[in-house]
């Protein structure tokens, strides 16, 4: 069952999205669903209904709330260089930034303690693309609250960038599983072994790999470098890594 929902923070109310189980009172774990670049649109919801039907509490927030109402955007267009969609593809983006969101996250997080059917003392996040990359970062910013995280498909985690994802890893201490794409070359082996190396001096509990015969891209079932198989191998390892971290 799919909720919109108004969440207060610092710099105005954000919309998102919560998903349930469509059986059962709950209450359930909670967990957090970063979208990808392509933004807020039916494949996101999709994902969100499966993941909480796999039981779950899901809170699918508009990281690019900030740019205010916006139609689908087109990515293949944007990509293709279609100036109307470059313009509000690029609009969204600079609507949000790390700190941005990382302060959202924090009234995520709080948002959610506050919901009599999430169990939201230990908190479970996922994300996609641009969203993977939250994901890592949220566990670094929010060690005591966020206890398992997932990424897939992200890009530029283990970067030459002052503020690369790969340098929280000392103040991690979530369970976390980032699986990337051999076809993108926004993170490639040498961030893959990076990223796996910084964990590991961390000894953080992860599993860091690149998965073969795939594209960035590949879980969403509206991306046209989709893979089926490839999706199911993510569901299947997403939710068992949830169930061991955040189900009794």
């Amino acid at each position: 069952m799919k909720t919109d929902v108004t969440i207060s923070t610092p710099d105005g109310d954000g919309r998102a999205f919560v998903f349930t189980p469509d059986g059962g009172a709950g209450p359930w774990p909670a967990v957090i669903l970063y979208m990808d670049a392509p933004a807020i649109r039916p494949a996101m919801f999709e994902m969100g209904e499966r993941l909480a039907e796999a039981g779950y509490y899901v809170l699918l927030p508009d990281v690019f709330w900030r740019a205010g109402p916006y139609r689908p955007l087109d990515i293949v267009k944007a990509r293709g260089g279609d100036p109307e969609e470059v313009a509000l593809f690029q609009k969204l983006r600079a609507s949000t930034d790390a700190s941005r969101q990382m302060s959202d996250t924090r009234a995520y997080l709080d948002w959610l303690a506050t919901q009599p059917q999430a169990k939201a003392d230990r908190v479970g996040v996922t994300g996609y693309c641009m969203g993977g990359g939250i994901a890592l970062r949220a566990a670094g910013t929010f060690p005591d609250r966020i206890a398992v995280a997932a990424s897939f498909h992200g890009g530029n985690l283990a970067t030459d960038e002052d503020g690369s994802v790969h340098k929280l890893a000392p103040q991690m201490k979530a369970k976390v599983l980032v699986a990337g794409a051999d076809e993108d070359r926004s993170f490639d082996e040498a961030q893959c072994e990076r990223l796996d190396a910084a964990l590991k001096a961390a000894h953080v509990d992860a599993k860091v790999s690149i998965w073969k015969g795939l594209k960035h891209g590949w879980v969403p079932t509206d991306m046209p470098v989709h893979d089926p198989a490839g999706a199911e191998r993510h569901w299947t390892e997403l939710v068992r890594l949830f169930d061991e971290v955040l189900k009794d």
